[in-house]
């Protein structure tokens, strides 16, 4: 699959910027870059392919540096979904089969999952691009983040794996304490199906069937721990005011009042998994003993509420802004006909995307479009056009109808990518790829504008004038959509932009 040199650059380049931020407090300062690998060095052009390749044998070695229980820490609810997304693309364009490979990239989709850009965004349903299988918005999501990353392929054997974890969700929802969860081993289970799939793990439906149950089997897990250790220190602090110490005795070490005291469930359950799996053993074993005990003679305590720790805004969650000025009218200059042909080859498919839910979609709802960020709005007549069966004709009737699905598309286009770059405000690589798309996309609305003019005017040398009408209101849509692309281009915060002149 033939990719965009900068675009890839700009990808591990975040996930660079993400991974020497996460390392500085281990190395007690500023983490050393190879030479040519800096942030100012890789704004230039020059000598992509070698960069690109030194960037990789780099970022290889950080990783080993990297654990997944320092992702697990650094990820918080403020993290710029922009960087899990680098994150995610860098790990299944590497596809390493490792345990800790796989362990960083199970984590990072079920952080895009737990935390999703709209509230009960994975909440609603989508159509297959077959037009017929719904499709988790969920997987249509990691589609789009993929769409440009060669997937492996799922073989049937792969696919019944993936029937299993509904399976496994519904058993161990049916657990009603945490001792009884670990010795039924489903997380060995789960574990040894995941490793199961290999490379195939890193496939788009793979990942959004492996993150909800993540997220739902955590939910249950963290429910069950967070009870047995309440009722822990609930039984400690009884003891404790009996005058004893001793609770009990597990893998033949007495458990005292003081190590229940020192009990942080939070901090265990963001530890290493190998680390924090034998602790939650002992803890189990320690509950099931206090119950197996008589029970003291005293009400049953209350147990305090449990403190939340609200993670304070990560400062490795946010790169400062580095935007820099941008002349647009000398960038519209610069665009290459390989720019446009790949552009082309993108509103291709978004064309299809329409189409194919145009025609699936119940009547009432085909003109509302659910796009990644937004939904689409057709008019009837755009609708009709999309839901044609004529478009292979030659007569004006399928022209226009082809002239408006590139008028619709190139909207939806530019107003993703528009977005996009709102979100990309603390990745400067990926800001700037953005802003480059929408500059691209605007020469695009151009040639669609012209040529939407010349089938006007035939259709009216025709006498066809309805037919011609029909595309007064998509031109005029993407008309303000592109002045409104400009405008947010030419009209950045002079201040951030020259800071941003300033830092390169």
């Amino acid at each position: 699959m033939v990719e965009d040199p900068k675009w890839e650059l700009a990808i591990l380049a975040t996930v660079q910027g993400f991974y020497e931020k996460l390392l500085q407090e281990p190395v007690r300062g500023e983490v050393p870059v190879p030479a040519g690998l800096e942030a100012i060095s890789l704004q230039s052009d020059d000598s992509l392919v070698e960069t690109l390749s030194r960037m990789h044998q780099w970022l290889r070695l950080l990783d080993l540096a990297i654990t997944p229980a320092m992702l697990r820490r650094a990820f918080t609810p403020d993290t710029d979904p922009e960087i899990a997304e680098a994150m995610l693309r860098y790990f299944t364009r590497t596809k390493d089969s490792s345990d800790v490979y796989r362990d960083k990239t199970d984590l990072v989709a079920t952080f895009l999952y737990r935390h999703p850009r709209v509230p009960g965004q994975w909440e609603r349903r989508g159509y297959g691009l077959d037009g017929s299988l719904p499709l988790a918005p969920f997987e249509i999501a990691m589609l789009e983040i993929l769409a440009e990353t060669e997937v492996p392929e799922l073989t049937e054997d792969h696919l019944q794996s993936l029937r299993l974890f509904d399976q496994m969700l519904g058993e161990a929802e049916g657990f009603r304490d945490l001792n009884g969860l670990l010795e039924s081993g489903i997380i060995a289970r789960v574990r040894d199906l995941k490793q199961s799939f290999d490379i195939a793990f890193y496939h788009p439906g793979v990942l959004a069937t492996i993150a909800p149950y993540n997220t739902a089997f955590g939910k249950k897990f963290d429910a069950l721990f967070h009870q047995s250790a309440a009722d822990i220190k609930n039984f400690a602090e009884v003891v404790r005011e009996q005058g004893g110490s001793i609770l009990g005795n597990v893998d033949g070490i007495d458990v005292t009042v003081e190590h229940v005291a020192g009990l942080e469930e939070d901090e265990l359950l963001r530890i290493d998994y190998g680390t924090a799996l034998d602790k939650f053993r002992r803890v189990s074993k320690l509950k099931k003993t206090l119950d197996q005990r008589p029970p003291v003679r005293r009400p049953r305590l209350v147990p305090a509420a449990t403190k939340v720790s609200r993670t304070q805004p990560d400062k490795l969650a946010a790169f400062p802004p580095r935007r820099p000025a941008l002349d647009v009218k000398a960038m519209r200059h610069a665009v290459t006909r390989q720019q446009i042909s790949s552009e082309e080859s993108k509103l291709l498919r978004i064309e299809e995307s329409i189409r194919i839910f145009v025609r699936v979609a119940d009547p009432k709802c085909r003109q509302v479009v659910p796009m990644r960020f937004f939904n689409l709005l057709l008019t009837a007549a755009e609708a009709d056009a999309y839901g044609a069966d004529y478009l292979e004709e030659k007569s004006l009737r399928a022209g226009v109808a082809r002239v408006i699905l590139r008028l619709v598309a190139v909207v939806a286009r530019m107003t993703s990518e528009l977005e996009d770059l709102k979100r990309a405000e603390n990745s400067a690589s990926l800001w700037q790829l953005h802003a480059e798309s929408i500059v691209v996309l605007l020469e695009v609305a151009s040639s669609v504008t012209q040529n939407a003019e010349r089938v006007i005017t035939l259709a009216e040398e025709r006498g066809a004038k309805v037919e011609g009408d029909k595309l007064r209101a998509p031109m005029q849509k993407l008309q303000d959509c592109s002045h409104l692309v400009e405008k947010t281009l030419t009209q950045l915060p002079q201040e951030k932009s020259l800071g941003a002149s300033n830092a390169s």
